[in-house]
């Protein structure tokens, strides 16, 4: 090797071991001192120098220095680009690849041709997700993977189970949710339910309606259909 080489190889090394010294240094001091940070998901240096990101949970993001003395929790902008660094993070790992939603644990609702597509996870006791279906019964041409997510407590349970036992699935969650009709009492298998949670759980799906688009981006809470059908337009 030649010396100039070796001298370059030697100062990435060196830029490599001193990376990984400050993670374990970091791993080690919030652990100590704060418990939550037990385990931590990930550490990486974060746009601004002298910086490191933490996340644990999944999706909470934490700042540190590179001794882990000092912790930083909110939003990093980047004022000069004007853009939410922390936001864009959190985005980017909340996107689901489409193409890995186990849509067996959802029912369709077809509308029109169907080539669009759109998931949406949903409880039958949330009110934002009734004024969201009633509206989105404007979008058309689109194939909706409908995922009973029943998170606010035991009557959501009876009545996902209700739902997702019904002979005609999409009838029974139109009839209750546009219309009031309550879903005839019914039973079956239901562990798909229980799978629903838990992958909401994994991928941080904490409020309903959640969407998740075709191109993986995911759009929280009962957006128009105005907005619903800007999106789809612009993957399709």
């Amino acid at each position: 090797m030649k010396p100039a080489s070796a001298l370059l190889a030697a100062l990435a090394l060196g830029c490599s071991l001193g990376a990984m010294a400050g993670e374990a240094e970091i791993r080690q001091n919030l652990a100590a001192r704060i418990p939550q940070f037990a385990k931590i998901d990930e550490i990486r240096k974060a746009p601004m120098p002298g910086l490191y990101e933490v996340r644990i949970n999944g999706f909470e993001i934490f700042y540190t220095d590179e001794q882990g003395n000092y912790l930083l929790q909110g939003n990093l902008i980047d004022v000069k680009a004007r853009r939410n660094l922390t936001e864009e993070r959190v985005e980017k790992l909340s996107e689901v690849a489409f193409d890995k939603l186990p849509v067996k644990d959802a029912f369709k609702i077809v509308r029109g041709n169907g080539k669009r597509k759109l998931a949406v996870f949903e409880d039958p006791n949330c009110g934002y997700c009734k004024q969201f279906e009633r509206d989105l019964t404007k979008v058309d041409n689109v194939t909706i993977h409908l995922f009973l997510y029943p998170v606010l407590g035991p009557d959501s349970v009876t009545k996902s189970r209700n739902i997702w036992c019904a002979k005609d699935k999409a009838k029974a969650w139109a009839d209750w949710m546009q219309r009031g009709v309550t879903p005839e009492a019914a039973e079956c298998d239901t562990a798909a339910l229980t799978r629903n949670r838990e992958f909401g759980q994994k991928y941080n799906i904490t409020g309903t309606p959640t969407l998740i688009f075709s191109d993986g981006t995911r759009a929280p809470g009962a957006i128009p259909a105005a907005q619903v059908e800007k999106q789809l337009a612009a993957i399709n």
